[in-house]
Parts: C-alpha cells; sequence; structure tokens
C-alpha cells in the first residue's frame, strides 16, 4: 500500500501523525506522493479558520489528482466538525482525536487489504522518516485552561499525561532507532503529571530525562509563561541535554487584553520570567505567540503590544489575526475588530517580530554553536534554533559545532569541528573551540 500523511498544525499533530507513520512502515506501507498514493491521512488543525480553510483546500486537491485515493480524515477540525468533512469526496473516515486508535486500526486494515505486508518489518523509524531529523515525541495532551479564544480543549479533552515508564520506553526506541535530538510536545505541555496526582511535574519528567546516558539533545516545545518555573528554567541553563530554546506565547502585553483572554498571568510576570532567562542564557533562543485584534482591542492596547515587543529579549514571533470560533468564549464579546484592522495591525506586529529575529541573528554572528545537521547534509539546526547553511555538506543527522559567519535566513556558516558527545551548556567562540 501506498500512503501519503497530510499534518496541519502543532507540534502535538506532528507527533501523532510520525506515531501513526510509523505503524504503517511497519506494516509494509511505502510513502508516496498524495497523486499516486492509495491512501490519505490528513491530521487537521481547528487552532483558526485559515487552518481549516488549508485542510479544506489539500483535501479537495487530494480528491481532484487522485480520485482512487481513500481519505482518512483526523485530529481537532476532524473533532469539531466531523458531518461537514465526511461530505467531501474520497474521504471514507472521519475520526475524532479521542478515537485515533481506531484510526489506526483502520489504516492496517486497508493496509493488509491492498498487501502492504504482516507487519514483521521490524522496527520502522530512522532519522528521516517524514522529513524529520528530530522525532517530535508527545508526552501530554488535552487542556485544562479556560482561554477565551480557544476551541482546542474541546477537540483534545481533559489534560492527559503519558505515564513516565512509558515516556522513557519511547525515548530508549527512539534513541536506539538513531535518533539524536527528541522534542518533548504536548497541548499543554507544562500542565504534565497533574492528573497523576502524586506530585510528578514536568520538572520531574525533564530530571529523569537529564540523566540519560548517550547522545541526546532534548527539545522543550511550547510552555505557558506561568508553567515555566525556574526550576525548569536552571535545569536547561544548567543541563548539556537540553537545547537552549523556550517558546513562551505571550499572546498579548496589554494586562487588560490578557483578562479578556482568561490568560492567568499579567505583563509584570511574563518581562520577569523572559528577562530572566536571557540572563541565565545570553544566547537563548525565546519565541512567542501574540494574537492581535482580540476583541475589544483598541490602539492604545496595540501600542502596548508594540512597546513591550520592542524593548524585549524575544527572538521571534508567531503572529496570529483573531478570527472567531464558534463555541469559544470570545465569540460573544462585544467590540470586535474589522478584517481591515486586524490586518494591520498584524502586518505591525510582524514588522516588529522580522526585526527582533534580525537582531538575534546577527548577535549570533562569530560565535561557534552546536547543530545538527539535517535535510540534505547542507544546512544543520542549532541548539538555540539557528538554521545554518554551509559548504561542503555534512551527514545527515551529525551533530557539528557551526560558525555562524553571515545573517540570513538561512544563516550562513562553516563547520569548525565534529562532534558526538552530548551538548555543551555554555555557548563557544571560534577561538575558545580552537584551543
Amino acid at each position: 500500500m501506498k500512503y501519503t500523511i497530510l499534518t496541519f498544525g502543532c507540534r502535538v499533530n506532528q507527533g501523532d501523525s510520525l506515531a501513526v507513520e510509523e505503524q504503517l512502515v511497519a506494516s509494509g506501507a511505502v510513502s508516496a506522493p498524495a497523486e499516486q498514493a492509495d491512501v490519505v491521512v490528513v491530521n487537521t488543525c481547528a487552532v483558526t479558520a485559515s487552518a481549516e480553510q488549508s485542510a479544506r483546500q489539500a483535501m479537495r486537491r487530494v480528491a481532484r489528482l487522485n480520485p482512487a485515493a481513500r481519505i482518512l480524515v483526523t485530529g481537532c477540525y476532524a473533532t469539531r466538525r466531523p458531518g461537514d468533512l465526511a461530505e467531501f469526496p474520497g474521504v471514507i473516515c472521519v475520526t475524532p482525536n479521542q478515537d485515533k486508535d481506531e484510526l489506526l486500526a483502520t489504516l492496517l486494515t486497508t493496509a493488509e487489504r491492498f498487501g502492504a505486508g504482516d507487519g514483521a518489518c521490524g522496527s520502522a523509524i530512522a532519522p528521516g522518516l517524514a522529513g524529520r531529523t528530530a522525532y517530535t515525541l508527545r508526552v501530554q495532551t488535552g487542556c485544562d485552561e479556560p482561554c477565551a479564544y480557544c476551541i482546542i480543549p474541546s477537540t483534545r479533552g481533559r489534560g492527559r499525561s503519558r505515564s513516565l515508564d512509558a515516556v522513557r520506553s519511547d525515548v530508549a526506541r527512539v534513541l536506539g532507532a538513531g535518533f539524536r535530538e527528541i522534542v518533548l510536545t504536548g497541548v499543554h505541555l507544562g500542565s504534565y503529571g497533574r492528573d497523576f496526582a502524586d506530585g510528578t511535574t514536568l520538572a520531574t519528567l525533564l530530571r529523569q530525562l537529564d540523566s540519560w546516558s548517550g547522545d541526546v539533545r532534548y527539545r522543550i516545545s511550547s510552555l505557558e509563561p506561568m508553567d515555566c518555573t525556574r526550576d525548569i528554567v536552571d535545569l536547561v541553563a544548567d543541563s548539556s541535554r537540553f537545547a537552549p530554546h523556550f517558546h513562551l506565547p505571550l499572546q498579548h502585553a496589554s494586562d487588560r487584553m490578557l483578562r479578556s483572554m482568561r490568560r492567568p498571568y499579567g505583563l509584570a510576570s511574563y518581562r520577569v520570567l523572559v528577562d530572566g532567562i536571557r540572563r541565565r542564557m545570553p544566547h537563548a533562543a525565546i519565541g512567542a505567540d501574540v494574537i492581535v485584534g482580540f476583541p475589544g482591542e483598541t490602539d492604545a492596547d496595540l501600542e502596548t503590544l508594540l512597546g513591550y515587543l520592542e524593548s524585549s529579549p524575544l527572538t521571534h514571533l508567531h503572529v496570529f489575526p483573531y478570527s472567531d470560533r464558534p463555541g469559544t468564549a470570545a465569540t460573544a464579546l462585544r467590540g470586535k475588530v474589522d478584517g481591515v484592522t486586524v490586518r494591520e495591525r498584524a502586518r505591525r506586529v510582524r514588522a516588529v517580530g522580522a526585526g527582533l529575529a534580525d537582531r538575534f541573528r546577527r548577535s549570533q554572528v562569530s560565535t561557534v554553536r552546536r547543530g545538527l545537521v539535517i535535510d540534505d547534509g547542507s544546512r544543520a539546526v542549532t541548539d538555540n534554533y539557528l538554521k545554518v547553511s554551509f559548504s561542503p555538506p555534512a551527514r545527515r543527522n551529525q551533530w557539528v559545532d557551526v560558525k555562524v559567519t553571515a545573517v540570513g535566513d538561512p544563516m550562513r556558516g562553516e563547520i569548525v569541528g565534529l562532534t558526538n558527545v552530548p551538548p555543551t551548556a555554555a555557548p563557544a567562540t571560534a577561538s575558545a573551540l580552537r584551543r
């Protein structure tokens, strides 16, 4: 059987798709372009109207180019509006998030029907699966936070953590397959362990992973600001195994807007957090999500947001123009901002974000960062989340020490050393490396 998996949205969806793909490959299925696939899995997102539209467009394209394809739809959009998606041509199955195990059973049954194999193919995972050199590992799903704009608690359910033993088992399996970087992710990652009610926290998990022997680097996915504790910051700063890379959704810098969004923090505490990270880790990447055009947002609120961002230590932004999500509290709020104004505000915030990214990239010129070689071997992703290109290429999935030589996207650099030992916590300079 030939298959394609189309994934939209967050790293959690990426992790879910990887798990599905592992099982398919183990059954003997073979990856193929969508126009040639027997089965196409569409793993959807519902965080914005645009994300849903992208999934619909992809499904229509598959049906047009490959009318014989069997399309199976899952993810948050499939959970929110299953009836709508079931009407699309070629769709044979719409599976909500909570029933993804049933989706896998359907896929494996379909694989047998196409003579994909008997599942006796051994371990199927290896660096390069789904085009990824790092492995995205979901350790938690669901969310109990009542953010006014967010539909995800209704599409993912309550917060649920995977057991420490299950995570350790997955880490052993992934490292045994040759992966050297693991991205830890969850819908509300910072709530890891709360459902156990035994004192287990995300810091508990991170400390256990930090003690793991072998050549591995962990990258922590998005953390809500109130969950990024001092223990976690200290662990990342002091450990040889965690990338100095944080993604801390801000959403807004106006406390009035944050209260309206039902975010459980204010700008002052967010500022203390990111300023503290910058002091501990001067080279760390610190990203943030920002929503513009939320109901009730005024010009003054926007100026507050722009003013903070321009003076912040953030290194990159994800900017989301607000759009109504039926079923969320925000849909009933007054003071909706018109579309033209929302787009203009988003443009201004993105311009600031571009300036922050450029400032950070320039600050990294002449430094040496440890990176993992990706793609065709001509680029590496550094510990602090820079993509650096170089020539001649190196072997994919190899650790390299890269000296950053020029600003760009990707950055330009040169390999100054090869290393297969766990990463150092402190940044190196080219001169220090040569000594």
